[in-house]
């Protein structure tokens, strides 16, 4: 089943890639690796999810924010790949949460994009993790995915 059978059986939409906030491109492809650039909550042009997860924004927040970060990360390989069948395997996905000090379940929040993976590319989508509480993030987004992909020749 190719990717977007899976996202149509999903449910999933792919969006427009995100365009940059600053002086960065949003991926990179050395030969059968991609790089995404941090991917923030953009829906419509605009944070969806403003703040910090443990004070404005509840873990459930943090979790879809995530899975919103997980999905422009996928519209950003979609547009430096050409198709999104090329992607193999997800091999790396960071997490960076914006949270209060005492907030300690990044892990869950970052489940959001983990999951979302798995729902997509199945066993290819699991992946090595890490989930990092941060004190801030551009915009003051509640979460940034950023991933690393194994991907087949052009």
């Amino acid at each position: 089943m190719s990717v977007y059978d899976r996202l149509k059986e999903l449910g999933i939409v792919i969006p427009a890639a995100p365009l940059p906030v600053a002086a960065y491109v949003p991926a990179v492809v050395s030969g059968e690796y991609a790089f995404t650039a941090g991917q923030i909550p953009f829906v419509d042009g605009k944070v969806k999810y403003v703040g910090k997860v443990g004070a404005e924004l509840a873990e459930e927040d943090g979790y879809a924010s995530a899975q919103v970060c997980a999905l422009n990360c996928l519209a950003v390989l979609q547009t430096a790949l050409g198709d999104l069948d090329r992607v193999e395997r997800i091999l790396k996905v960071t997490v960076f949460v914006n949270s209060t000090p005492d907030f300690t379940k990044s892990p869950a929040v970052a489940n959001g994009a983990s999951e979302f993976f798995v729902n997509v590319f199945g066993e290819n989508g699991k992946h090595a993790r890490s989930a990092v509480g941060v004190s801030s993030l551009p915009l003051d987004a509640a979460t940034e995915v950023e991933v690393i992909a194994k991907v087949h020749p052009a």
